[in-house]
């Protein structure tokens, strides 16, 4: 077991929880994870220190969406492109809203998902502020499904 980068983590994650009972765990002392309303957006906790503010949809589900049934044609280049085209209408909703707040952009991707994820570094031993700022996501993102 990888031993977190904040010596807390436990500690904060079992008040998180209480908290936020809407969190829950990939993987133990992982980061926290809730699903951010109806629309598929997701808010992490990761214990090195960041909130990360995330949409994506799974490479299968694109495939099925581009392919009618045949997704062995198409390269992972091409699902990847179309993955993107497909999450921008959610994540352009957000993007300025985010970016204004101290959050960076990335794309994430794997040979499961395709993900834009809006990173913020945080200070988990203010946990005042760190509680504020998911409150923040959970208000601007969570309610407007």
């Amino acid at each position: 077991m990888m031993e977190p980068a904040f010596s807390g983590w436990t500690h904060l994650r079992a008040e998180l929880v209480r908290s936020f009972p809407r969190f829950y765990e990939l993987e133990a002392d992982g980061p926290l994870v809730m699903d951010l309303g109806e629309d598929g957006w997701l808010l992490e906790v990761k214990p090195e220190g960041k909130v990360l503010c995330q949409y994506g949809v799974a490479m299968e589900d694109v495939m099925a969406l581009m392919s009618e049934g045949t997704p062995e044609d198409l390269g992972t280049d091409e699902v990847a492109k179309q993955a993107k085209y497909f999450l921008q209408p959610a994540v352009s909703k957000y993007r300025a809203l985010l970016l204004q707040s101290g959050f960076i952009e990335e794309t994430e991707m794997t040979d499961e998902f395709v993900a834009v994820t809006f990173a913020r570094p945080v200070d988990l031993q203010n946990r005042a502020k760190l509680e504020d700022l998911l409150r923040w996501c959970c208000r601007q993102i969570g309610s407007a499904s």
